[in-house]
């Protein structure tokens, strides 16, 4: 089959592949009728992720159709069309009985890299390097989905793969961000980032009865999405983002700030230039000029909530303002099989339609060309999605 391949640091190629198989009995094998790309994927891109190989299928994000389950399989069936969380759990573990999906046991069999790096390992995720597990990703024809009666989600009639594509990462994403804000009626939030995940965050946090959504960004195309969702917009580049949120927010902050830009952050200033030149030598694994903004901007006793990936060691951390302004930083990978049901229902009845992220639809044989446009936000695209 083909397939998008990672062959080396912002080296992509379609390639003939191996099929997959079914391996163990709860596996299913879903056919790909659209892949999206995600922001997160950059970084394996621009090799800020070590543990890739040359032949590695990228792509985490999909909606497709079940052709085959293994004899274990007992909610799921051939001929259905689902959306795949792109975290993959196994429903069983002490982490999944929690709704802690992205911190699941059992499905990361290469755990070795993440229990050095951070201390733990946590799930498997689909196309997302040998640290996440080795799983074959999702720009491709097929995919083979372990656990499938957890992680593959029947998508109602009439929500279409433009939508539902979204399902399977970017919406539950930025739901969980604002989710783990605790956002509420009244709330003042502010994000950092207008892509998919970001448009995704601001569009929870008003449909949870937030009183205000002020977004951050640089491109006018972005940050018009975002005001399209009912959200005010700063552009960085024209304003002190610190001093507008608080005149913004009467010198009191936003009550929840929303990070969802992660290791690649951009910015201005001297400070930015210091963590590019920082990171590019290795001396630090993560740009975090987003994440000490959402910091400093975050109102006393406020929440932090940080979507963006991280992978190790952030530079100048700003311990200090959260132990003293008692801030909550939370964070995690998605748990996205708390809010997939949710998101499929309210897509079937109008309230959430992701389906404007998707600006350009293309071929899986023009993937090379889509990863470019995405990078580097040329013709306005937000979200290139090939249909294999």
């Amino acid at each position: 089959m083909r397939a998008l391949c990672w062959t080396g640091v912002n080296e992509l190629a379609v390639e003939d592949v191996p099929e997959p198989r079914l391996l163990n009995r709860q596996d299913a094998l879903v056919k790909v009728t659209a892949s999206s790309v995600c922001g997160s994927d950059l970084h394996l891109l621009d090799g800020y992720v070590p543990t890739m190989m040359a032949g590695d299928v990228l792509g985490h994000e999909f909606v497709g159709e079940i052709v085959e389950v293994g004899p274990d399989v007992r909610e799921r069936r051939a001929g259905e069309r689902v959306t795949v969380c792109s975290i993959i759990g196994c429903g069983r573990c002490h982490y999944c009985r929690e709704g802690l999906w992205s911190l699941c046991d059992n499905t990361n069999p290469n755990p070795g890299f993440l229990e050095t790096l951070i201390g733990h390992a946590t799930a498997g995720i689909f196309g997302y390097s040998h640290a996440m597990g080795g799983f074959a990703g999702s720009h491709a024809e097929y995919v083979r989905v372990p656990y499938a009666d957890v992680n593959a989600f029947p998508v109602p009639d009439g929500v279409p793969d433009s939508s539902a594509v979204f399902a399977s990462d970017a919406v539950p994403t930025g739901w969980m961000g604002a989710d783990l804000g605790g956002v509420g009626p009244g709330d003042v939030v502010a994000v950092w980032g207008c892509g998919g995940v970001g448009q995704m965050a601001a569009l929870a946090s008003l449909r949870l009865g937030a009183d205000r959504v002020i977004a951050i960004d640089r491109f006018p195309e972005r940050l018009a999405m975002t005001a399209a969702l009912g959200a005010e917009t700063l552009d960085y580049r024209e304003v002190d983002v610190l001093d507008a949120l608080k005149e913004l927010t009467g010198g009191r902050g936003p009550d929840v700030c929303i990070e969802a830009v992660g290791m690649e952050s951009h910015g201005t200033g001297a400070q930015y230039a210091y963590d590019r030149a920082k990171q590019a030598l290795r001396l630090q694994t993560d740009r975090g000029l987003s994440l000490r903004q959402a910091v400093h901007a975050c109102r006393k006793g406020g929440t932090v909530s940080v979507l963006g990936v991280y992978l190790g060691l952030v530079d100048k951390f700003p311990m200090g303002a959260v132990m003293n302004k008692g801030l909550t930083l939370r964070g995690a990978q998605q748990h996205g099989h708390r809010y997939i049901p949710m998101i499929l229902d309210r897509m079937s009845r109008g309230e959430i339609d992701a389906s404007p992220l998707l600006t350009h639809p293309m071929s899986l044989e023009d993937g090379p060309k889509g990863y470019e446009l995405f990078k580097e936000k040329r013709e306005g695209c937000v979200r290139a999605v090939f249909h294999p």
